[in-house]
C-alpha cells in the first residue's frame, strides 16, 4: 500500500465491497425513480409523502446501521469482551498509531455525513422543466446541517466506545448506552428549547476532535495489548461473586455449555446494536410531532424494523463456524473436534439466537411508551389503536396486533438462523454469491414495486399470479425439505423419531397459523387454499433443516 489512507480505504473496500456495490446502486435507483416518477414541475403532494417516507426513511435507518457496524468494526469483535474490538490483524501495519485511529474515523463520518446530507437534499430536490431545484416540501421541513452534524458525532462516539478495553465484561455495553443516549437526550433538549440549527451544529462539531484524542488513546492501549481486569476489586463484596463463578464454571450437560459458549459469542449483540440506535431512531418523534401523523407512523415503522434489519447483520457474524479457522469461513478445529453430534451443535445456536431476539424486543416494547409518551406523540397511537378497535373490534384488533407482533419477533429469529445454513457450509463462493444475490434483489425491489405502481396492465396481471407464484414457492419449499430429510436420515444425522417429530411440529404450526388466518379474514374474495399456502410459507422448514446438514458437510472436508 502506498500510504496509510489506501491501508485503511482497501481494508473497507475489500470486506464490504459486495454491500458498497449494492448501497450505490440503489442511490441510482432512487435517483432515477424520482426523475421518471415526477413530472416536471409537479408539487409533491400527500399521496407521494407516504411514497417517499417510505422509499427514503426506511433505507437511511438500515444504512446507517450498517455503516455503524462497519466502520467501528462491530460486527467482527465480541461487544461484551473487556478487549478492543479494533481488529488485531491491523496493529501489524507499519503505520502510526495515530493513522489507525484516524483514518476509519474519517471515513466513517464523510460516510455517515454524506448519506445523512444525500437523503436530506433527496427529499428538498425537485424539478422544475430542465432545472433542478433544492426547496424544503410544505409537508416536511427537513433540516439538512444539523443531522449530519450528529450523525458524525455519533459515529465517533461508536468507533471510540467500541475500541476502548475495558476492565469488565459487559461494561462496554453500560458505557456505550450511556454516553450515547446522553448525547442523543442533549441534541433533544436543544430542540425542545429552539435552539437554532447553527448553533445545535457549533456545538457538535467540537466533540469530533474529543472523539479523536480519546480514539488514538484507545487504540494504543488496544496496540500494546492492555486489557484491564476490575474483576478482583469486587471479590470483597462476600462470596457471591466466587459463588456465580463457580456455578458458571460447571454445566450441567455439553448442551448447556455450548449455550453459554454461543450466547457469550453472538447473544449479546443482537440487543446491544437495537439498544444503542432507539434513542436515535425515538428522537425523530420529537421532529415528527409537529408534522403530519403519517411521520410519526414512518418513525415508528422504522423503530419496528430495527430488529429485523440488524439481525440480518448480526447473522453474518452468527453464521460464522468459528475463529482459529484455516481460512475465513472454515471451521475451527476447536468446534470440528467437539464430541457432540452436527445437530447437538445447532440446538444451542438456535436457542441463543431465539434469547437474544426475546431481549431486543424487549428493548423496543420498553423504549416505545417511553419514546412517545416523552415526546408527546402517544394520544396520536391512542387514536390510531382506537379506530383500529372501531373497524376490526376489539377482539380482532387484539388479535391483529398479536399477530404482528408475533411476526416481527418470528422474522427477527429468522433472519438470525435463515443464514446458518449458508454459512455453515464453509465454502466463500456459495457465501458471498448468496450475499451479493439477496442485496441485489433489496436494490431492484423499490424500482419492481415502483413499476407496478405505474402500470395498471402489469399490476393486474401481477396479482392475479399471485396464487400460481406461491403455489410453485410451496413446492419448491417442500421438495427442498423432502430433500434434506432423506439426506439427514442417510447421513445418520437424525433418526426416523426426531424427524417424524419434527414434522408433525411443523405441520402443527401451519395448521395453527393457518386457522387464525382463516377466523381473522372472513371474506369470500380470498379463497381458503391462498391463506394455507400463506402458512405453509410463513413456517420455517427447509433452510433450517439443512443447518445440520451444512456442519456436517463443513466438519468432513
Amino acid at each position: 500500500m502506498r500510504s496509510p489512507a489506501s491501508a485503511i480505504a482497501w481494508e473497507f473496500r475489500q470486506r464490504h465491497r459486495l454491500g458498497l456495490i449494492a448501497l450505490f446502486a440503489y442511490a441510482v435507483a432512487l435517483v432515477l425513480i424520482k426523475l421518471t416518477v415526477l413530472e416536471p414541475g409537479e408539487p409533491l403532494n400527500l399521496d407521494d409523502s407516504h411514497a417517499l417516507a417510505a422509499v427514503v426513511m426506511v433505507p437511511l435507518s438500515t444504512t446507517f446501521m450498517y455503516f455503524l457496524g462497519v466502520f467501528s468494526f462491530g460486527f467482527d469483535g465480541d461487544l461484551t469482551a473487556r478487549q478492543s474490538m479494533y481488529p488485531s490483524r491491523l496493529f501489524t501495519l507499519p503505520i502510526t498509531t495515530r493513522a489507525l485511529a484516524g483514518w476509519p474515523m474519517l471515513y466513517g463520518v464523510l460516510a455517515v455525513a454524506a448519506l445523512l446530507l444525500g437523503a436530506a437534499s433527496f427529499v428538498r430536490w425537485k424539478t422544475v422543466g430542465d432545472l433542478v431545484l433544492f426547496d424544503v416540501q410544505p409537508w416536511l421541513a427537513v433540516p439538512l446541517l444539523w443531522p449530519a452534524a450528529l450523525g458524525a458525532v455519533f459515529m465517533a462516539w461508536t468507533q471510540v466506545l467500541t475500541w476502548m478495553p475495558y476492565g469488565l465484561p459487559g461494561l462496554r455495553v453500560v458505557v456505550a448506552v450511556f454516553w450515547l443516549m446522553t448525547l442523543d437526550a442533549a441534541v433533544i433538549v436543544a430542540l425542545e428549547y429552539k435552539v437554532p440549527d447553527p448553533v445545535l451544529v457549533a456545538l457538535l462539531l467540537p466533540q469530533l476532535p474529543l472523539a479523536y484524542l480519546a480514539a488514538c488513546f484507545a487504540v494504543a492501549r488496544a496496540r500494546r495489548g492492555e486489557a484491564p481486569d476490575w474483576r478482583g476489586v469486587f471479590t470483597g463484596l462476600g462470596g457471591i461473586a466466587s459463588s456465580l463463578m463457580s456455578r458458571r464454571g460447571h454445566f450441567a450437560s455439553p448442551a448447556q455449555a455450548h449455550l453459554w459458549f454461543e450466547w457469550r459469542r453472538h447473544g449479546w449483540s443482537l440487543p446491544v446494536w437495537v439498544g444503542l440506535l432507539l434513542p436515535f431512531e425515538l428522537g425523530l418523534l420529537f421532529l415528527a410531532r409537529d408534522e403530519p401523523e403519517v411521520l410519526v407512523f414512518y418513525t415508528l415503522l422504522g423503530v419496528l424494523l430495527t430488529p429485523p434489519v440488524m439481525a440480518s447483520f448480526v447473522a453474518t457474524t452468527l453464521s460464522r463456524p468459528g475463529t482459529g479457522a484455516r481460512d475465513d469461513f472454515g471451521l475451527s478445529p476447536f468446534l470440528a473436534t467437539r464430541p457432540m453430534t452436527s445437530v447437538a451443535l445447532i440446538v444451542p445456536t438456535l436457542k441463543a439466537a431465539m434469547w437474544s431476539t426475546l431481549a431486543a424486543w424487549g428493548l423496543v416494547l420498553l423504549a416505545i411508551p417511553l419514546g412517545l409518551t416523552w415526546t408527546g406523540t402517544l394520544p396520536v397511537v391512542i387514536d390510531w389503536g382506537s379506530g383500529m378497535a372501531e373497524f376490526f373490534g376489539p377482539t380482532r384488533a387484539v388479535v391483529v396486533s398479536g399477530l404482528i407482533l408475533a411476526g416481527l419477533m418470528g422474522w427477527t429469529w429468522r433472519r438470525l438462523v435463515q443464514r446458518l445454513c449458508i454459512g455453515l457450509t464453509g465454502r466463500e463462493r456459495l457465501i458471498k454469491g448468496t450475499s451479493f444475490l439477496s442485496l441485489s434483489f433489496l436494490v431492484v425491489v423499490a424500482p419492481f414495486l415502483q413499476w407496478l405502481n405505474d402500470d395498471s396492465a402489469a399490476r393486474t396481471a401481477f396479482l392475479n399470479g399471485i396464487p400460481l407464484i406461491l403455489a410453485v414457492l410451496v413446492c419448491v419449499k417442500v421438495s427442498a425439505a423432502a430433500w434434506i430429510a432423506m439426506r439427514l436420515h442417510d447421513g445418520r444425522l437424525i433418526g426416523q423419531r426426531a424427524l417424524v417429530g419434527g414434522a408433525a411440529a411443523w405441520l402443527a404450526s401451519v395448521l395453527i397459523l393457518y386457522a387464525l388466518l382463516v377466523w381473522f379474514v372472513q371474506t369470500p374474495h380470498i379463497a381458503r387454499y391462498f391463506l394455507l399456502l400463506i402458512a405453509i410459507l410463513q413456517i420455517p422448514l427447509a433452510r433450517l433443516s439443512a443447518a445440520p446438514l451444512a456442519l456436517a458437510w463443513n466438519r468432513h472436508r
